[in-house]
């Protein structure tokens, strides 16, 4: 098990990092908010999670130990993958993510592409016993109206956009929120749809 990298990062891509450890590039899939975080040419130390299949090894990295362990507690819920958990964390944080399953919010879950329905109602049922304590009020990845744009400017040009791209990206993106508190990953993924379209 790899439970965690350190080094300098090599490359940052939509999807992942390729982190420099010891000589040897080692790629990593991460959640756009993680991504926002790594700037080329810097130190870094990356939470993982290494997948093992039977064709593959793919290692999952996560700014926070806490982010990697929500990952591997969504997996133990049937019908739920590396690729699905990863999605989840792309939308929600870790306190988000409890808040939900603890307090039934199955709307919020369905959010995440690839979760339906039924498919949230059985991340409950099969997790709420399993998640702990949570306090509802206390959603730290939950940014208030207006707090969240430096955070996703810097995460885009952290990506390779420009500063007037990213700035473009994110007056777009606040008039898709309307003032709403918004996740700073679930912005950020925004922005990063906005600016596909756009090339």
């Amino acid at each position: 098990m790899i439970a965690s990298v350190r080094g300098d990062v090599a490359a940052v891509g939509p999807d992942g990092a390729v982190v420099e450890v010891g000589g040897v590039g080692i790629a990593v899939h991460c959640t756009p908010a993680t991504l926002s975080g790594l700037r080329i040419g810097s130190s870094t130390r990356l939470a993982t999670s290494l997948v093992v299949r039977e064709d593959s090894l793919t290692l999952y990295g996560f700014a926070t130990d806490d982010e990697r362990m929500i990952f591997e507690l969504l997996q133990t819920a049937s019908g739920v993958g590396p690729r699905l958990a990863l999605a989840v964390l792309a939308v929600h944080s870790p306190d988000a993510v409890r808040v939900a399953i603890a307090s039934a919010d199955t709307a919020a879950l369905t959010r995440v592409s690839g979760i339906g329905k039924k498919g949230a109602e059985r991340l409950v049922l099969e997790l709420r016993d399993k998640i702990g304590s949570v306090d509802p009020v206390a959603v730290p990845g939950l940014a208030p109206a207006g707090g969240w744009q430096e955070s996703v400017r810097d995460g885009l040009t952290g990506l390779g956009w420009s500063a007037k791209e990213a700035e473009d990206a994110v007056v777009l993106v606040a008039a898709d929120f309307e003032g709403r508190p918004v996740e700073v990953a679930t912005a950020l993924r925004r922005a990063i749809q906005v600016l596909g379209k756009n090339r």
